[in-house]
């Protein structure tokens, strides 16, 4: 099993900044992409941004130049850090990652979430 542990959410006034942290730990072999994604009240669950194994990334158009996501792959965490933060920033903000586990016999790769940690940017 993997457990997927964040934090660093929190209320925030705009323009404010967060860091978030997601911390994966149990039967990990290797870690590939992992991501954060958000979810606002009464709509569905977004990517925010994505970063693989290689520490290439990827972001969300909203977020592009506000928020940086970063890995350090031997404590097995992902990062986001959050600047000028908006009202509609507000959700929660869950992270994902594909994990790899390994056998005697073979490698498997799965989907792990976190329990999501709420962020709330005032106006």
């Amino acid at each position: 099993q993997v457990q997927l542990v964040e934090s660093g959410g929190g209320l925030v006034q705009a323009g404010g900044s967060l860091r978030l942290s997601c911390a994966a730990s149990g039967s990990i072999f290797s870690i590939n992409a992992m991501a954060w994604y958000h979810q606002a009240p009464g709509k569905q669950r977004e990517l925010v941004a994505a970063i693989s194994s290689g520490s290439s990334t990827n972001y969300a158009d909203s977020v592009k130049g506000r928020f940086t996501i970063s890995r350090d792959n031997a404590k097995n965490t992902v990062y986001l850090q959050m600047n000028s933060l908006k009202p509609e920033d507000t959700a929660v903000y869950y992270c994902n990652a594909r994990v790899v586990t390994r056998s005697a016999l073979a490698s498997y790769e799965y989907d792990y979430w976190g329990q999501g940690t709420q962020v709330t940017v005032s106006s």
